[in-house]
């Protein structure tokens, strides 16, 4: 099955999943920051593992990513992708400091990346316990691994060994919003990355199998 030419019915099932994992994600959020936050995902769809780092704004784009490893049922592989100064405004959040960079040289990093790794955690499982409350499959993400480097670097090493396993990743783009941030707020990228046995498992659970 050709999984980048699903119909719209079909991504629209992924964008429900998604819909749900952001409300979830958004409600776990507000309450770690103490402040309203809102989630949306504009898109959902099935790319080709050569298309990632393109999507992301090439290999020499610096950002910020957490890879999570997928166990259970359908084992994959995660990447919750942001651009540093996105990921600064949610440190900022979530240790008051408004001063806050992530290339200043602080004793606190520790705290900033604690942040970030808590951060991540909420978003991946709130998308995966979506997907797993829908295919009745369980999915459980591991401890992230955090980057702050060049796409190339931080991607390259875990997708080459991913892409010896799988051609496409499921994308979920990720839209979070503050009281007071402006109207365009932050945009991360999900990628989900099952390992093939785990594709075809999930869509059959999914009842996507063909095409209309």
């Amino acid at each position: 099955m050709d999984y980048n030419k699903l119909t719209f019915k079909q991504k629209d099932v992924l964008r429900e999943i998604g819909n749900i994992g952001a409300g979830n994600a958004a409600t776990s959020l507000s309450t770690l920051l103490n402040k309203k936050i809102e989630m949306n995902v504009p898109s959902v769809n099935i790319i080709g593992y050569d298309e990632i780092m393109e999507l992301i704004g090439g290999p020499d784009e610096v950002i910020v990513g957490l890879m999570f490893r997928i166990h259970g049922e359908a084992p994959g592989t995660v990447y919750f992708i942001l651009k540093v100064e996105e990921a600064e405004y949610l440190v900022r959040q979530l240790t008051n400091d408004p001063n806050f960079s992530l290339f200043d040289d602080i004793e606190d990093k520790e705290m900033a990346f604690s942040a970030l790794h808590e951060i991540g955690n909420i978003v991946t499982g709130s998308y995966l316990t979506a997907l797993s409350d829908f295919t009745k499959i369980n999915m459980q993400p591991s401890v992230p691994y955090l980057g702050i480097d060049m796409a190339g670097a931080i991607l390259t090493v875990g997708l080459l060994e991913i892409s010896q396993l799988t051609d496409y990743a499921i994308i979920i783009d990720t839209e979070i919003k503050g009281e007071k941030q402006s109207k365009e707020g932050i945009k991360g990228n999900f990628f989900l990355l099952p390992d093939p046995e785990s594709f075809s498992k999930i869509f059959k659970a999914l009842g996507i199998n063909d095409y209309e």
